[in-house]
């Protein structure tokens, strides 16, 4: 079966993150979207579907991997924010069956075509397949839960993280046991779970009474850390002497930690090393945090949390929604991030008071005044800071800032 993970239309509702990804790259519980579709596809042949200006990153990230490119005939595509949580259906990959558009609550999850239903498809890729020509075809109802915006993910962290440690498992990948460690406080031992090469200092505390943990290969946990699961600490990553790592945090490979974090998600390469709290909160990669930033996550009156997306405000139904922050931003010391505030893409953050609660890409300041980025002393300072991580700044990357830059101007009044 020749299988297609493909974003829709809905991917700018994921902004300021898939900007630079696509949104099957996003992260939830240990897993991106697009590990947890493809894990339970073993022995298909996938390809993937992104944005044109995306291409060549997704390309670079997936070596061997089709990228927009449909030379079958026949596909099964499935939607890139789709959870399947009980799995995916064996009727989905049954080569025997129809062509047919398959919908959650009125919203395409999977669609099989083949013939001249795939080649309207393959005459108009754009940045988002749109499957509206194909009235046609027969629909069938299936239960499957379709993201819609990041703090959707950011509620469903810690059952995620369960799904992918039950997954990992079971597939056999830990070699390591927690017994093997001394002057370390491990509570519920049988559900603490440690890879290769894993550094734990005496006075460290893992607590999984509430949810399993997770500690990746190279880890690195300074003394008198607290991690209570569900969690997952990322390969190489190091958590700081007296970091509290609360439940439902997912913190991903060569990332710094201190200070208090609870139900977050950290993409690789970003660095929060001091004290602060970050709270219900989505961080890009390459972000930093500077000493004693701090978001708040509910409201003082309680009330639902609201945010500023694309011009207008949208109620996120939730009591607890603290920071969302775009790749490459950062913050100063003793930055104070409003409950619901979206950073956007390679922003810097500094001054008193709480800035505005939307915060464009590529802009520099604080609640005070907010100004234009410079384009060219952005991509200077992401190749200053991937290279202190041995990672090459290639021209892929600096076409995508570039890309991203133009592509945001609206929100600067350029």
């Amino acid at each position: 079966m020749h299988i297609c993970i493909f974003e829709d239309i809905k991917y700018f509702d994921f902004y300021p993150l898939t900007y630079s990804r696509p949104v099957y790259d996003l992260v939830c519980g240990i897993s991106s979207m697009k590990e947890k579709i493809t894990r339970e596809l073993y022995g298909h042949d996938i390809s993937l579907h992104c944005r044109k200006y995306l291409e060549d990153l997704v390309k670079r990230q997936n070596p061997g991997v089709s990228i927009n490119s449909l030379n079958s005939d026949s596909y099964l595509f499935i939607n890139g924010r789709a959870v399947f949580a009980n799995g995916i259906p064996d009727y989905l990959t049954d080569k025997t069956q129809q062509d047919c558009i398959y919908k959650s609550k009125n919203k395409i999850v999977a669609v099989k075509i083949s013939g001249s239903n795939l080649d309207k498809i393959k005459s108009d890729i754009g940045d988002f397949l749109d499957f509206e020509s194909l009235s046609n075809l027969p629909e069938k109802k299936m239960d499957v839960k379709l993201y819609n915006y990041l703090w959707e993910m950011i509620s469903d962290n810690g059952k995620e993280i369960y799904r992918d440690i039950d997954y990992l498992r079971r597939s056999g990948t830990f070699n390591i046991h927690p017994e093997e460690y001394t002057g370390v406080h491990f509570i519920n031992p049988d559900k603490i779970y440690i890879r290769q090469k894993v550094t734990i200092k005496p006075g460290v505390v893992i607590d999984a009474s509430n949810g399993p943990v997770y500690i990746d290969s190279e880890a690195f946990i300074f003394p008198n850390a607290v991690i209570e699961g569900p969690a997952y600490i990322g390969n190489e990553t190091r958590i700081k002497s007296g970091a509290t790592i609360y439940e439902n945090v997912s913190i991903g490979s060569v990332c710094k930690v201190g200070g208090e974090v609870e139900d977050t998600i950290i993409l690789p390469y970003s660095n929060k090393q001091h004290s602060g709290f970050i709270g219900h909160a989505y961080l890009g990669s390459w972000v930093n945090l500077g000493a004693d930033t701090n978001c708040s996550d509910l409201k003082n009156n309680y009330s639902s949390i609201k945010v500023s997306m694309g011009g207008k405000q949208i109620d996120t139904g939730s009591q607890f929604l603290g920071v969302i922050i775009g790749d490459h931003s950062k913050s100063a010391i003793n930055t104070m991030f409003n409950t619901g505030t979206i950073v956007g893409f390679s922003s810097n953050i500094f001054g008193a008071g709480f800035p505005s609660k939307f915060i464009p890409s590529f802009t520099w300041g604080g609640a005070d005044e907010l100004i234009s980025y410079d384009l060219r002393k952005a991509i200077e300072t992401a190749r200053i800071v991937t290279k202190r991580r041995s990672v090459n700044f290639e021209k892929i990357d600096e076409e995508l800032f570039e890309n991203i830059y133009n592509l945001t101007s609206n929100e600067r009044n350029d």
